[in-house]
């Protein structure tokens, strides 16, 4: 961030942490709050902040610095309010492996077997569901690449028509190549709602979010012919986004995108539920074991983009010398977003700003590296680090 004088970095600047309770690890935990800082603070000069959630060996530390909405000179906390964007990825991935593990869809089912609109003709009827799920449809990254012409959000039946058009050219051969696709994500989604008969609003609250006891994530309510919006009680919670020169954008609980029907929206969460997220995916809550299960069938790798990085589904697997790293990360122009693991460390972290364009995926990476080279976590064998 840029452009504001130091002075207000100083007075701006709030760190809070749930730090162990024992003395004997309150040296530990000071130390990892330095390693964080050290990679969080230079960000912190325009406006806004940024929340960092840590799972370090089952052991969660929650640190926040900034503020949530400046003009107010509101901080931000561990129960802040912030979009997601493309980490709400993670989420629907992990529903469609939950639903494969429970026997209810496979991965190789066509997209066209739950939304029957789909044309019989159209070459949108050879995509599965696994090549929705690992960017490598075919799709594009919005439909308004392929029709510039569209200039309005697309509603249900504008999408339908849109992907019964579209064309499998070379460029776009189902599972031949990786590009990244909002558009198959949404119809991701469809097919899930449609194979439960369930709203994906109400398939993510009673399947993944209430199992995880995740009370502060949610998704926009409809209104009418409107872009969804968050409750009254979450938007109130909700950060203020500001872009890379530290302007405001939208108001708290800004939505966007190009995609505007229920179950479309981007969700928006809060540093402490999403270190229940963080937590499950790294399999530390013992007593949601099947659903871990399917976290972990979501971070297997589907698709080899490069010597270094494998697609998964919505994750992807980087591999860093000898440290692999499944990670997911999302923004905005008001925000930027981050959750990555370290398995083999039993390490993870979660990174979540309210200014677009922050570099919050080479943040969390940078952060879980520093703490695997130290004594702070243990190694898949149990010792300490290295």
């Amino acid at each position: 961030m840029r452009g504001t004088p130091a002075l207000l970095i100083a007075a701006s600047l709030i760190a809070s942490a749930t730090l162990s309770a024992t003395t004997a690890r309150a040296e530990t935990d000071a130390e990892i709050e330095q390693i964080v800082r050290r990679q969080v603070q230079p960000m912190l000069i325009a406006a806004g902040g940024m929340a960092v959630a840590l799972n370090i060996d089952g052991r969660t530390l929650l640190f926040n610095y900034g503020l949530a909405d400046v003009a107010r000179k509101t901080p931000i906390s561990s129960d802040s309010l912030f979009n997601l964007a493309s980490v709400g990825k993670a989420f629907t991935a992990t529903l469609l492996a939950q639903a494969v593990k429970q026997g209810d869809v496979s991965l190789d089912d066509p997209v066209a077997k739950y939304v029957t609109e789909l044309g019989e003709d159209g070459d949108i009827r050879s995509v599965t569901l696994r090549q929705l799920a690992s960017h490598t449809s075919g799709l594009d990254r919005s439909p308004h690449q392929s029709e510039p012409w569209h200039r309005a959000p697309y509603t249900l039946p504008d999408f339908i028509r849109y992907l019964n058009a579209w064309k499998a050219d070379e460029a776009h051969i189902p599972g031949k190549q990786d590009i990244y696709s909002n558009s198959g994500f949404v119809l991701l989604a469809l097919a899930l709602q449609r194979r439960f008969d369930v709203p994906y609003a109400q398939l993510l609250q009673t399947r993944l979010l209430t199992p995880l006891g995740m009370t502060s994530t949610v998704l926009p309510l409809p209104r009418g012919n409107a872009r969804g919006q968050l409750a009254g009680e979450f938007r109130r919670r909700a950060v203020q986004g500001y872009n890379a020169d530290g302007k405001p954008v939208g108001e708290p609980g800004n939505e966007q995108g190009p995609f505007n029907w229920p179950g479309t929206g981007q969700m928006y969460s809060s540093p402490r539920d999403m270190a229940r997220f963080l937590a499950a995916n790294l399999g530390a809550l013992g007593e949601q074991g099947e659903l871990q299960a399917a976290m972990a069938l979501a971070q297997e790798g589907v698709f080899q983009v490069n010597p270094r990085v494998t697609q998964a589904l919505a994750w992807q697997r980087v591999k860093n010398d000898d440290v692999l790293i499944v990670d997911k990360n999302g923004g905005l122009n008001n925000t930027a977003t981050y959750v990555g693991i370290i398995p083999q460390r039993r390490l993870g972290i979660v990174i979540l700003s309210n200014c677009g364009g922050e570099p919050a995926t080479r943040i969390g990476r940078q952060i879980m590296l520093a703490l695997a080279r130290s004594g702070a976590t243990v190694s898949e064998h149990g010792h300490t680090g290295d």
